[in-house]
């Protein structure tokens, strides 16, 4: 479902990891850390990612649990994304990921379509996940299972935040 160039998609997943990112048990996955993130950054469709200057997201913890590591980037299409999660490298990484990261029960994946040029908060990324949790899919939050078309007017946007907020 492609989006028209008003529209871009956001997502976050999350995960909890089985030991620090400095145990041994991690070591597998951190070695991915860059690869896979500059696959990212050259995949046609990517506009942005939420990283610190060591440039991944690992040190950033939003939620209580510590144990649980978030990723956030922007899309220009649902086929660009989807492209980079499933036909790169990075799912040959993800096939191994319960090497690293706990089974999740529920959500752990949440799409949301923003206006182009607006970067999504974590705390907005948090939010939208947390609506799809209790909610399930709908065109606030959506995962793969069920997209939604990008809105077609701006009014039908619900925003949670500043889009200038700092986002982390």
């Amino acid at each position: 479902m492609s989006a028209s160039p008003r529209w871009h998609l956001a997502q976050l997943n999350i995960g909890r990891v089985r030991a620090p990112m400095t145990d041994p048990l991690m070591a597998g996955f951190a070695a991915e850390l860059e690869p896979v993130n500059a696959l990212a950054d050259s995949a046609p469709g990517f506009v942005w990612r939420l990283q610190t200057e060591a440039g991944d997201a690992t040190a950033i913890r939003p939620y209580d649990d510590d144990t649980i590591l978030i990723n956030m980037s922007v899309w220009e299409t649902v086929e660009a994304l989807r492209a980079y999660v499933y036909r790169t490298h990075h799912a040959e990484v993800m096939r191994q990921r319960e090497k690293w990261f706990e089974r999740l029960e529920t959500y752990f994946i949440a799409l949301w379509w923003v206006p182009a040029g607006t970067i999504p908060t974590v705390l907005e990324a948090k939010q939208r996940l947390d609506h799809l949790r209790q909610q399930g899919d709908s065109p606030y939050a959506f995962s793969f299972k069920k997209v939604f078309p990008p809105p077609t007017e701006l009014s039908e946007v619900v925003t949670i935040s500043n889009k200038t907020a700092d986002p982390a």
